[in-house]
């Protein structure tokens, strides 16, 4: 098996619906000596960025400027030299791993064959068709417009094409980002020479897991094309301790081999142990000569859902190697309107940023892509689960069309055979909310057809998943299960009573409410929530000033703006607003706004997923919205599109701590001492709970032993905020400060008033900056909320957007996520007060 990589010297040129030639075009005689340099990997509107036909679409309006982009056929041509024979035994294929989407492949002049789908590879038997020598490559990418049947009722927002193209529902917009369709050869394109036989599929799977021993199950899918009689496989399991070697002879088109592993070095979360690896090679042999292989990475490890706890409550709790892990994470959205121009770095950044911020768990949501390689590769290498969405979201889907069907079909099956090897991968799900909202509006009396799509989630994918991944859990949608598929009591739900105002929990049948008051849209409604598994909920927050200010037109950079308004896509009832207006007093300028936005969603996730971990086990899993932006704009992200953290993900980092010590206080409440423990062995320690006043002095102080068994959540002790408050100081003028002996437990700092209503003391704040890149802080007074800035991309710091009480030093780190220099003559601190 050999590979040629046909990545290099493509040609781009756009025209008219109707305007091009198909049989020029394709032709080998063609002149496109003066068509334009094209990125492939990439896509037409990167292109034509790189040639300057159009602006930056992501500065101000740009991004209308390039719509004429969608409704043009594209023409891809590339020339390429092929000098080897082709034996009798042999043959060749044309393989493209992404074409976006409705494309014509044509080569030597001969249409070759037709795609309709972006998320699945497309290969072509051009074994009679190769010449030896000069060969010419066209690709036609035809207009979305030209694919789509309008005689479907439709209820998706963002355009009625949408749910005919199997390509990112985001491309067409969204309430985080713009519409930018897309098209081009956005992956690799290939070609392969295989000799008598080629390797179809290979999964890997843990069958079996002891204390002792691993049964490892490797199934073999072959194509002998050529009627080979002797063929074997070459089966190898390494890691640093364990070289393992199995010879399986091939005597039909499907083989499977058991083996066991001794002592086996398993795969953990990274909250509870290392994420072990094992290298997986297979090598397909034909009459002693190898002929295919495939390699991976493989974990040892078994997972499972528990949907009924030993007490016949409902949960919904992942089970990993016998340990059941509370679920703490995000939604990841594709990382960049345009897919290809991201490159394996971002990915990487990204992914080592959710680890570090405690995450072991990310839904892939369904409006994007079945995300690259490298992604999956990068979650097994951390410790991330994967919730992985099928590529369905909030529209409905004509599933009485045969080709369609047949189209998603394909898609299926390809996308489960390439991820299903992955250890990360925890769970297929079905779409995103699709029954959800279809049930809702039904009810309204907004629409009165039935569910179009619900043949794809309730019949075809369990049938295919039943066949291709049967030990894996499919879950039909999100959110999904009870009366109501958002019902709290059962299955997994989305809290939008935050920030959407959405009136929760209700019934199937029941009105549709909707409150959208300051205290409608309060995060402190998250206490109401009693949710087994919440994969969705939060609230925006901007972007930080150097992202908005690097595309945003000068002038414009102000609160209330009209690019400033632009960088919102959710408008609808100023929810941001009314959030902020509850916590933190609504903004009077840019400086505010990004402070108590940041502030705000901040304190909202703390608020809730400090609730979601009390309520362990329980409630055994919070997925917030959203991890990461595809465009520089303002969203419910805690990492910007220039991959700067928001105020958000450092609080992350410490709500999201195996160890949390928190505390449970309302208004006319006792303040209640909580540990939660996710580690798998009981944690002892000693807590100590202080209330200070904002100059510094002790008004009150209790050491606490405490003992918290395995994945458990207890209340340590309540105490009265009446019997510890000295009289004269009121709760607007102190803060309570949990912390541990033990290093490692992140301390905890509560104010017990909404930040509006603080009588915090003018700032005293000093810093310097030290070697090595640090920066140390001292405190004279209580310091609300402060900020280090370097205006500079893919800057990080250990800890960010922190409080110091009176008389604290702090030191604090800052790196470049690609190792680059970081501008530390260009810091700037500042606080709220």
């Amino acid at each position: 098996m050999r590979t040629i990589l046909l990545n290099d010297g493509w040609k781009l040129k756009g025209f008219e619906i109707g305007k091009d030639n198909e049989a020029e075009l394709a032709s080998p005689k063609m002149l496109d000596r003066f068509w334009m340099t094209a990125l492939v990997p990439g896509d037409v509107h990167s292109t034509l960025i790189k040639h300057k036909l159009i602006p930056d679409p992501f500065v101000g309006h740009n991004d209308q400027q390039c719509q004429w982009i969608e409704d043009r056929v594209w023409w891809y041509r590339k020339k390429f030299n092929f000098r080897e024979k082709i034996a009798a035994d042999e043959k060749v294929e044309l393989i493209f791993d992404g074409l976006d989407t409705f494309a014509v492949v044509y080569l030597n002049g001969l249409k070759i064959g037709s795609t309709a789908n972006m998320f699945m590879e497309h290969s072509f038997d051009i074994t009679a068709d190769l010449k030896q020598g000069e060969n010419t490559l066209a690709v036609k990418f035809e207009p979305v417009s030209q694919h789509t049947v309008h005689n479907i009722n439709m209820w998706g927002n963002y355009g009625k094409e949408r749910p005919w193209a199997r390509k990112a529902q985001m491309n067409f917009g969204w309430d985080w980002g713009p519409r930018l369709v897309t098209a081009g050869i956005w992956q690799d394109v290939r070609l392969k020479k295989y000799k008598q036989a080629k390797l179809e599929s290979v999964q890997a799977q843990t069958v079996e897991l002891s204390r002792e021993t691993a049964q490892i199950k490797i199934d073999l899918e072959i194509d002998n094309f050529n009627k080979s009689e002797q063929l074997a496989a070459i089966i190898k399991l390494n890691n640093q301790t364990t070289e393992l070697e199995f010879k399986q002879e091939i005597t039909a088109s499907r083989e499977s081999v058991t083996f066991t592993v001794e002592d086996p070095e398993l795969w953990w979360t990274n909250d509870l142990g290392p994420a072990n690896l094992y290298q997986l090679e297979v090598e397909l042999m034909a009459a002693g000569i190898a002929v295919d292989a495939y390699q991976s990475e493989f974990g040892i490890r078994t997972l499972e859902v528990e949907m009924v706890n030993q007490t016949g409550e409902n949960v919904f709790t992942f089970i990993l190697n016998g340990i059941p892990i509370f679920a703490k994470g995000a939604n990841w959205i594709p990382v960049d309107n345009f897919f290809a121009a991201a490159d394996n770095s971002r990915y990487v950044s990204l992914v080592k940023l959710a680890a570090e911020a405690g995450m072991n768990m990310l839904r892939v949501w369904g409006g994007g892509i079945y995300e690259k390689d490298i992604f999956y590769q990068e979650c097994n290498r951390q410790g991330i689960l994967v919730w992985q969405d099928f590529m369905f979201a909030c529209a409905v889907y004509p599933d009485y069309n045969k080709d369609f069907m047949d189209n998603v079909a394909r898609e299926i099956e390809f996308v489960v055979k390439r991820l299903r090897n992955h250890p990360c991968l925890a769970i297929w799900c079905g779409n995103n909310e699709n029954h959800w909202i279809h049930e809702k509006k039904y009810t309204m009396g907004e629409i009165d057809y039935r569910f179009y799509g619900e043949k794809i989630y309730d019949q075809l994918m369990p049938e295919l998943l039943a066949e291709l991944d049967p030990g894996r859990l499919y879950w039909p949608s999100s959110p999904y299960g009870g009366n109501d598929h958002n019902d709290p009591n059962l299955g997994d739900q989305h809290n939008w009573q935050v920030w959407h105002g959405l009136i929760e929990p209700r019934k199937f049948g029941e009105e549709v409410k909707e409150d959208f008051s300051v205290e409608g849209v309060s995060f402190k409604n998250f206490k109401k929530d009693q949710a087994n598994f919440v994969s969705e909920f939060g609230m925006h927050a901007s972007a930080n000033k150097y992202t908005l200010s690097k595309n945003i037109p000068a002038g414009e950079y102000y609160w209330g703006s009209t690019e400033m308004n632009y960088r919102n896509k959710d408008v609808h009832h100023e929810k941001g607003i009314l959030l902020m207006e509850g916590y933190t007093g609504r903004p009077n300028n840019i400086v505010e706004y990004l402070n108590y936005s940041m502030l705000t969603q901040a304190e909202g996730l703390k608020y809730g997923i400090e609730h979601y971990r009390r309520r362990r086990p329980r409630t055994s899993g919070s997925l917030f919205w959203q991890l990461n932006d595809s465009w520089p704009g303002t969203s419910w992200s805690v990492i910007d599109y220039y991959l700067l953290p928001k105020a958000g993900y450092y609080y992350a980092k410490k709500f999201f701590a195996p160890i949390l010590i928190s505390l449970n206080y309302d208004p006319g409440n006792p303040l209640e001492i909580w540990v939660t423990n996710d580690l798998a062995e009981a944690y002892q320690d000693q807590l100590q709970f202080q209330l200070f006043d904002f100059a510094g002095q002790e008004l009150y102080q209790i050491t606490l032993q405490i003992e918290v068994a395995p994945t458990a959540s207890k209340l340590i002790t309540s105490l009265n905020l009446a019997d510890i408050l000295p009289a004269g100081v009121t709760a607007a003028e102190v803060v309570v400060k949990l912390s541990a002996q033990q290093q490692g437990v992140p301390a905890n700092l509560y104010y017990l008033v909404d930040n509006k209503d603080l009588r915090l003391p003018e700032a005293d704040l000093s810093y310097q900056i030290a070697a090595e890149q640090k920066i140390i802080l001292k405190a004279k007074t209580q310091i609300r909320f402060v900020k280090l800035e370097i205006p500079q991309k893919e800057v990080v710091f250990s800890d960010n957007f922190f409080d110091l009480t009176a008389g604290e030093t702090k030191e604090v780190t800052v790196r470049h996520l690609q190792n680059k220099e970081v501008k530390l003559d260009k810091l700037e601190v500042s606080s709220l007060n």
